[in-house]
């Protein structure tokens, strides 16, 4: 069957018919390239570039120019996932029409949708964002971007009074016309409750297994973030260890005369190298 480019009414859909939805980070060509190849349904260009490409403290670090270059990056590969595009930190928070300007930004660079963490004004960012027509994803529970406000990297909602903020929040985002919702750091049974209470799909990292569909950062899964590894991460494979162990052979064998071995080398008739 031929692949098509997923849409948002197929995300919508997904929720629907009960079909898990499945997300990975990307920001360059390379690693989008392989996570469209393998079906993923949607790609996020994550503001954790911030973290594990970059190598900065915070995602608070990046900006539009940095999330625009990655953006370009990813695009460029992507033939068939959903592309979402994280604004970064400050893109939203300053002016309703700043926002619209630098979301609209995305979508001119071959975004499907944005992505925006809540905060205080988050609805009404939110709300005219997407009355200029642009999609939005919304995301609550732990919110990197303001994780200080919030006492830090920690888990979100874990008493009655909190749960109920969460599910507020969600049902708001879902009025103003959010298509889907991230929920991240979520205690899996109230992640259960917003994710049967909204007719919009949500997405869990670190949220448990009721959630529509799954998120996680590529460098996570592969192993290639060796900073920390949150408890809700999986690693598939432990890619380092193999990196490493490629980069020393390469040193040995140059060292030692191994490579470039005659495969990986030209050569010229003598004839012509008599005339040199």
């Amino acid at each position: 069957m031929e692949r098509k480019k997923i849409t948002l009414e197929d995300i919508k859909k997904m929720k629907q018919k009960k079909q898990k939805i499945t997300m990975l980070t990307a920001y360059d060509f390379p690693t989008a390239s392989l996570i469209d190849q393998a079906g993923i349904d949607m790609i996020l260009v994550g503001d954790s570039v911030a973290n594990v490409v970059l190598g900065l403290k915070s995602t608070t670090e990046v900006g539009m120019t940095e999330m625009i270059h990655h953006t370009k990056a990813v695009k460029r590969a992507v033939k068939y996932a959903f592309l979402v595009g994280d604004m970064p930190y400050e893109s939203y928070q300053t002016n309703p029409e700043e926002s619209v300007k630098n979301a609209k930004r995305f979508i001119d660079e071959g975004c499907d949708a944005v992505k925006l963490e809540w905060f205080d004004k988050c609805p009404q960012v939110t709300e005219t964002i997407i009355k200029a027509g642009i999609p939005v994803m919304g995301h609550i529970g732990l919110t990197p971007q303001t994780a200080d406000q919030l006492g830090g990297f920690k888990v979100q909602g874990k008493d009655a009074d909190a749960a109920k903020r969460l599910i507020s929040q969600a049902g708001l985002l879902e009025k103003l016309g959010c298509f889907s919702i991230v929920l991240e750091c979520v205690p899996d049974l109230v992640a259960k409750q917003i994710t049967e209470k909204l007719k919009i799909p949500t997405v869990g990292i670190g949220a448990g297994i009721y959630c529509d569909g799954q998120v996680l950062v590529t460098h996570d899964l592969l192993g290639l973030f060796e900073r920390f590894k949150p408890k809700f991460v999986k690693q598939y494979i432990n890619l380092s260890p193999k990196i490493l162990e490629a980069f020393k052979k390469y040193k040995e064998e140059v060292l030692n005369g191994e490579f470039p071995g005659p495969e990986h080398s030209f050569t010229i008739k003598k004839e012509e190298l008599d005339k040199i």
